[in-house]
């Protein structure tokens, strides 16, 4: 065998390297299994049940409707104004702050509205929608 065919250059093997794609996947893979194994570090308790989680619950919207006749609906129920008032004091000394959205019919007089968001204000509720229609197209 002579020299230069000895040092001369060689003849590359057909087929794709993956050692280095090998390489990689083993890092990845152990980057996974410690991150996977890691916990919250802490001493083990028995955590007591709540019976209900009534503080993470969002509260409930509330929904007056007025008719074109002027008749105000509490969630479906018709009631008077005083009622209306009642009710709702009710539900802010159980939730302070509820959201509330008014839908007015469009033929309703101005002023059965206004005198709707005026109780509003007078019960000092924050959170207050006014539903309104899509243009027809």
């Amino acid at each position: 065998m002579s020299t230069a065919s000895r040092f001369g250059p060689k003849k590359r093997s057909s087929g794709i390297n993956i050692t280095p794609f090998v390489d990689v996947l083993l890092v990845v893979l152990v980057i996974f299994i410690l991150t996977s194994n890691a916990s919250i570090p802490g001493i083990k308790v028995n955590l007591p049940k709540a019976s209900a989680s009534v503080a993470l619950e969002k509260p409930k919207t509330k929904a007056i409707t007025i008719d074109n006749n002027g008749q105000v609906f509490l969630d479906a129920y018709p009631v008077t104004l005083p009622e209306l008032e009642d009710r709702l004091r009710t539900e802010k000394a159980v939730t302070p702050d509820f959201p509330v959205i008014v839908r007015g019919d469009a033929s309703v007089q101005y002023a059965k509205v206004v005198e709707v968001l005026d109780l509003l204000r007078r019960i000092e509720l924050n959170q207050i929608g006014l539903v309104t229609g899509k243009p027809a197209a």
